[in-house]
């Protein structure tokens, strides 16, 4: 996307197979977009991929229509989602994507590449759920490889994994590791003043969460909660405050 007179507007757009971009309403400056997986999921041997770019001082929005879910894969099957975000000078980003839900025995590759300017802002947060507690899900089998990682100006700011291969439920009820937790999110916000948030933030989680500032104007923050509709209530005043209150309608369905 670029600016025009003070307005965002597509530059361009190339989509293929079940990934659909839509873009609801302008925000502002800037776009949201809605990413729609039409397959319903993500099963052994699919691949999906986002490459977005806000240009120079635009506002730019990605989110999903609803949680996106790993099924179970065969056993020499891995699904993989490669996404990528660039946000050139002055460009802000939220990149916030509802809940990816993991289902027992999938097998998922998952990649995402934030690439940011000297003096870009960015908002990311990327939720997770290990099995739907209300169904009685348990994870005794998955094969999970997570990566996040946030580049400002060439140089690693943020650099995040996550690597599970077996019984998912029992690494998550050890103490160091989950508590317990069914579902988790990682937040990273991206702006000048952000460590004026961090008391606030931390307020708000709880002791469910923990938020810290790797720089001045990095803040990050890590939430556990026991299932899905926790996690969202706990993160919803969080993303609230620092996007504004103008987060994506499609988070207050």
């Amino acid at each position: 996307m670029q600016d025009r007179d003070g307005i965002g507007r597509l530059q361009g757009l190339r989509q293929a197979g079940s990934l659909k971009l839509l873009f609801p309403r302008p925000v502002g400056r800037g776009i949201e977009v809605v990413a729609v997986n039409t397959a319903g999921g993500i099963t052994g041997g699919d691949r999906f991929g986002i490459r977005a770019e806000a240009g120079a001082g635009t506002l730019l929005t990605v989110t999903t229509q609803a949680a996106e879910r790993a099924y179970r894969a065969q056993q020499d099957e891995v699904a993989a989602v490669e996404n990528r975000v660039i946000a050139e000078a002055g460009a802000e980003v939220r990149w916030l994507p509802q809940e990816t839900i993991l289902f027992d025995r999938c097998a998922l590759r998952r990649r995402l590449r934030i690439d940011l300017a000297p003096d870009a802002r960015l908002l990311a947060a990327e939720p997770l759920i290990f099995g739907r507690a209300a169904m009685g899900e348990v994870l005794r089998g998955i094969r999970f490889s997570d990566r996040f990682a946030i580049h400002r100006d060439g140089t690693p700011l943020y650099l995040d994994g996550i690597e599970i291969d077996g019984d998912a439920h029992a690494l998550m009820m050890r103490r160091a590791t989950g508590a317990g937790a069914g579902a988790m999110a990682s937040l990273v916000h991206v702006a000048p003043g952000a460590g004026a948030h961090l008391d606030a933030v931390r307020d708000l989680v709880g002791a469910e969460g923990g938020a810290s500032l790797l720089w001045p104007d990095v803040l990050v923050l890590r939430v556990l909660a026991a299932d899905g509709f926790l996690l969202r209530r706990a993160l919803l005043p969080v993303l609230d405050r620092l996007s504004g209150g103008s987060l994506p309608r499609v988070w207050r369905f």
